[in-house]
């Protein structure tokens, strides 16, 4: 990507990902060990309809991307790979700029960046924000056990279709770039994995989290996020009710923005495997980050 002028050997076609598409590019995602959840591909294509994309050498697949519009104001890059036999020949730039033409028009985007491409990145108009934790615990969850019980007064700990969906979007509304319903609606309601939300007696959200399962590049296990809390003792309480009845490895991407959430993880025995940067283009809008304990998603910000 460093290399703009780089010509590919072989015209690479870039289609819109197709549901055909999804088994593949969860199993590229899965090698990659970017452990993504059950389902995960396709609430991505569900978010933006045209904003992900598979590039093809003829009939054969050879990487994606997501550039994903949430509105005028926000955008986001992730699912950016190109399978190893297809690597250095300009396929990834390819990519790179369709996602970016794609959000030409939005006034910030932000992605994920590792380690050995931030300076990539940089050369294209990214600037650091912060850092970006994964951390791994080893669930000793019982499937067995009864649901956690409820905090205390005044939070009541919700599941499922007892959770009132509007007070968890107004609460989300306010500490995310851009309101996304639709992409929480798709989220929270997926079958797979299990919701929690914190609701006093007047029905107003104190924080939310989900866990879903996962696939590791060998096994599966549990992936956390969102993660979002309006205090320490907030998202302990969802932490303590997602973790219950999950055992293996549970991951959790924390925002470096949050300095309560490192303390908090540590508390409950997780501990750092990996880190990423976190990278805007644009002017960002003004959103508290010290809410945020576990992003959803990389892939989508």
């Amino acid at each position: 990507m460093s290399a703009p002028d780089l010509p590919s050997p072989s015209p690479l076609t870039i289609r819109p990902l197709q549901s055909a598409d999804i088994p593949t590019v969860t199993a590229w995602a899965r090698r990659e060990s970017f452990a993504p959840g059950v389902g995960d591909v396709a609430i991505y294509r569900q978010t933006d309809r045209q904003g992900l994309w598979v590039g093809w050498l003829g009939r054969e697949p050879v990487g994606c991307i997501a550039g994903v519009r949430y509105n005028a104001s926000y955008g986001f890059i992730g699912l950016f790979l190109v399978v190893p036999a297809q690597r250095g020949k300009g396929y990834g730039l390819q990519l790179w700029r369709h996602a970016l033409q794609h959000l030409a028009e939005v006034s910030c985007v932000g992605l994920e960046a590792a380690p050995d491409r931030i300076d990539d990145y940089a050369g294209w108009g990214f600037a650091p924000a912060s850092p970006t934790t994964r951390w791994q615990r080893l669930g000793a969850g019982d499937d067995a056990a009864p649901s956690p019980a409820a905090p205390e007064p005044p939070w009541c700990l919700l599941e499922g279709s007892a959770i009132p969906a509007a007070a968890v979007q107004r609460f989300d509304a306010q500490r995310e770039p851009s309101p996304r319903p639709h992409f929480l609606r798709q989220w929270l309601q997926h079958p797979a994995g299990r919701v929690l939300a914190l609701v006093d007696r007047q029905g107003a959200c104190h924080g939310f989290g989900r866990v879903r399962p996962c696939l590791l590049p060998e096994g599966e296990g549990w992936r956390l996020g969102p993660l979002v809390a309006e205090s320490p003792a907030a998202a302990g309480a969802l932490l303590e009710g997602l973790l219950q009845r999950h055992s293996g490895t549970v991951l959790i991407d924390a925002p470096g923005a949050n300095p309560a959430a490192a303390p908090l993880l540590k508390q409950l025995g997780f501990v750092p495997v990996s880190r990423t940067l976190r990278m805007y283009r644009g002017t960002l809008p003004a959103v508290p980050l010290a809410d945020i304990y576990g992003l959803a998603c990389l892939e989508l910000g």
